[in-house]
């Protein structure tokens, strides 16, 4: 017995089909069957579903002899199915690179719920791709699995059958069937997420709906946009054979009255002979169905206007409708208008301001900095102000942040506020322009301005133009806009030869690159033991103890945070030798990886620096930030958490396979990462030996010079005369004390974990 069925019903689709089957069998987990069935459409599609059942035997060809329609399509597929969970798939959709392993594992993790919800993005003919925007309501903070009762927003979402895993024995429990015509997923959908025992939640995209421009459902004029109403009868006949169900009806209707507005309000799907007949029906529906609480929505918020709308619906005054919508549509308009309006005033002040501002001289002696987009005082040009304040005293510096952040700055640091005028005049004035990410869309750089992009870490995941072809992963990134910030660029900082090549080539301009290293990294060899003691003090971390750093980083293929470690059985695991140091990507925030506290889990989400963080740990567990080439200069273990691999290099793609080439001992679960501390391949000779190849590949440059390499080269303009010291001959700051494995003891190491 298979562990899913996918249902893949198929008429006229011969152009996507192909697409979509492959989309199936092309998954990584393989325990699948594919039900394709030819809803004896008139083009390929019978032959296409034929030659894939002909060369795979997990495919299953259906016929039917007449043209049935969607629903009794997916009825056909039903009958056959045998596998634990049942998935719908239209012919012209796909599932996402990953999906079926990552609905696989959620199963698991909540106890094999009655019915998995998740997410899909829109694919649009113009190849843009856009996430469901109700994405947010699929959190999977709380309960693994859940009553409806006890998250009724998700009654908010599209109801719809395809973003959805169903449990095969509830199915055939509560005898799910779907009804003929069109809409044939309401009756389905209301009835499954309602009757459920126990419901969960997947926050991750794993189906990709495309939107054709010609075909489709909701591009079709036609009066059987009419069949909703006999789909919304089949719904309430459901809730009134369950009295137990019957709380659900004021939501239900809400709902139901608000798809009434939606498609009354589509001009292209209802034939004008058939509007009034539609307005008739609703009102007669609306009427028919209410019950207390109906207008209010119950667990859903709803407008005062929306509210009206649906009374007016309900009434049948079709004129009084109308008119609302067309003084409502105006309403939006004009207040669109107005807020237009404001901000365009404000754009027009400040930007003849600053080009008011970029007619006085340079100041020659001043220099801006930003970094994270106006965030704090950190990283390469954290650095890189603090040697300049060092080696040239006479500069004046300022920092662009945010007010939450100027306490941070040296005391020596003017703040900038992003957006004031004093923002604009150093934009226009400064000769020395530095950050990490990029200025100000407006900045028009000035002859004998200096600009210097630093970056913020070495590339493992595809950039700039290489995320062309990932729309997943950078769903509105604007690649002619890069390239007009990076003309401007007239250096780019880089790490070391991989750096520069893949930059070079991601986001191609005219700039001359600097093979410095980076100066963030320069406190690693500087630091002393009096330094690392002081920072494990500050940070609380127990005397005696190994201090794991663990620094996961973003997912581009989800919208809220990725499940984390079970922090608590890991640290009772390891026992109390070792203390955790969590910390989350700024992708997210200064919110806590852990909910739950522990004595020896210290969150160090909102500690403003990473690199005293490194200082301060004896290792670095980490999945694919770009933290481990940093971490790698400290000469300190480092473990790759890697369980998502595929899915993440699906999403967003790398320029290696960090599997092949690690820096370090590998874990694909979380028990393997828990028997690589237990038994010390985190320190190991092996896990030596794989940090000085990865060292001698990334970390050349970086020996602590690397921010005077900087400085005197743009800024005061002599040569460095700094070459880098051999990578053999530097001594990294010192970790606290830690007991390496014996010889004997390591020769007991399962070599399984390493490449």
């Amino acid at each position: 017995m298979p562990r899913f069925s996918v249902i893949v019903p198929a008429y006229k689709v011969q152009a996507y089909l192909q697409e979509s089957l492959d989309s199936v069998l092309s998954q990584s987990y393989p325990d699948l069957e594919l039900i394709a069935v030819d809803d004896a459409s008139p083009d390929a599609c019978g032959s296409i579903v034929d030659e894939y059942a002909a060369r795979d035997p997990r495919v299953t060809a259906v016929h039917l002899a007449h043209n049935l329609g969607l629903g009794p399509a997916r009825n056909a597929g039903l009958a056959r199915a045998t596998g634990d969970y049942v998935v719908f798939l239209d012919g012209d959709d796909t599932l996402a690179p990953g999906a079926l392993q990552a609905i696989a594992d959620r199963l698991k993790a909540t106890g094999s719920p009655d019915v998995l919800v998740y997410d899909y993005a829109r694919t649009f003919w113009t190849g843009e791709l856009i996430r469901n925007r109700l994405s947010h309501r699929l959190g999977e903070e709380g309960p693994a699995s859940f009553r409806l009762t006890d998250r009724p927003a998700l009654l908010g979402m599209l109801m719809v059958v395809w973003n959805k895993a169903y449990r095969r024995e509830f199915v055939e429990r509560e005898e799910l069937r779907f009804p003929t015509g069109l809409y044939e997923d309401t009756p389905w959908t209301y009835p499954a997420l309602l009757a459920a025992e126990s419901v969960a939640v997947l926050d991750r995209v794993c189906v990709h709906h495309r939107q054709r421009r010609t075909g489709s459902i909701l591009t079709t004029t036609t009066p059987r946009h009419l069949d909703i109403f006999d789909q919304y009868d089949r719904v309430f006949a459901f809730l009134g054979d369950r009295p137990e169900l019957e709380r659900w009806r004021p939501l239900v209707h809400r709902r139901m009255a608000e798809h009434y507005c939606a498609l009354f309000a589509d001009r292209v799907r209802l034939p004008r002979a058939s509007r009034a007949e539609f307005f008739r029906r609703a009102a007669e529906h609306l009427r028919r169905y209410r019950a207390p609480g109906a207008s209010t929505g119950g667990a859903l918020p709803v407008s005062r206007v929306d509210r009206l709308r649906h009374a007016l619906m309900g009434l049948g005054v079709r004129r009084l409708y109308r008119s609302l919508s067309v003084l409502r549509a105006a309403g939006l308009s004009a207040g669109r208008g107005a807020a237009a309006a404001r901000q365009g005033l404000r754009e027009t002040v400040c930007r003849l301001y600053y080009r008011l501002q970029r007619l006085l001289p340079l100041h020659s002696d001043l220099a801006v900095f930003s970094a994270y987009w106006h965030g704090g005082y950190a990283c390469n040009p954290a650095a890189i102000e603090a040697k300049l304040r060092e080696l040239a005293p006479g500069m004046r510096t300022a920092w662009i942040c945010g007010p939450g952040h100027a306490s941070g700055l040296p005391r020596e640091t003017a703040a900038l506020r992003p957006g004031s005028f004093a923002y604009w005049t150093a934009l226009a004035r400064a000769r020395y322009l530095v950050t990490n990410v990029n200025f100000d869309r407006a900045l028009i750089k000035r002859r004998g301005q200096i600009l210097l992009q630093t970056q913020h870490g070495t590339p493992l995941k595809r950039v700039g133009l290489d995320l062309q072809d990932r729309p997943a992963a950078t769903p509105t990134t604007d690649f002619a806009g890069l390239l007009r910030g990076a003309d401007q660029w007239d250096y780019l900082l880089s790490s070391n030869r991989h750096s520069t090549l893949v930059w070079e080539k991601a986001v191609p301009a005219g700039y001359t690159t600097l093979e410095y290293g980076y100066p963030r990294n320069d406190v690693f060899h500087r630091a002393s033991a009096a330094d690392v003691a002081e920072l494990r003090d500050r940070l609380g971390i127990p005397a005696g103890t190994t201090a794991i750093l663990y620094a996961p980083t973003h997912r581009d293929y989800r919208r809220s945070r990725p499940d984390y470690l079970d922090f608590d059985r890991v640290l009772r695991d390891l026992g109390p030798r070792f203390t955790i140091l969590a910390r989350a990507h700024l992708t997210y925030g200064d919110v806590p990886l852990s909910r739950d506290p522990h004595p020896r889990l210290i969150d160090v989400s909102g500690y403003p620096s990473v690199e005293e963080l490194c200082l301060a740990s004896d290792a670095l567990v980490t999945d694919y930030s770009s933290l481990m080439f940093d971490y790698a200069s400290l000469d300190r273990p480092i473990v790759i958490h890697a369980e998502d691999w595929e899915a993440y290099e699906a999403a967003r793609g790398t320029y290696f396979d960090l599997r092949t080439f690690p820096p370090g001992a590998i874990a694909r679960t979380e028990d393997e990462l828990v028997d690589i501390f237990a038994t010390g391949h985190w320190q190991g000779s092996r896990s030596a030996q794989l940090r000085t190849a990865f060292r001698a590949r990334f970390c050349t440059l970086d020996d602590g010079q690397a921010a005077e390499r900087v400085v005197r080269h743009i800024f005061l303009n002599q040569p460095t005369n700094l070459p880098p010291s051999p990578v053999e001959n530097r001594h990294p700051a010192p970790t606290s004390a830690t007991t390496p494995l014996t010889t004997s003891a390591l020769a007991d190491l399962s070599p399984s974990l390493w490449p």
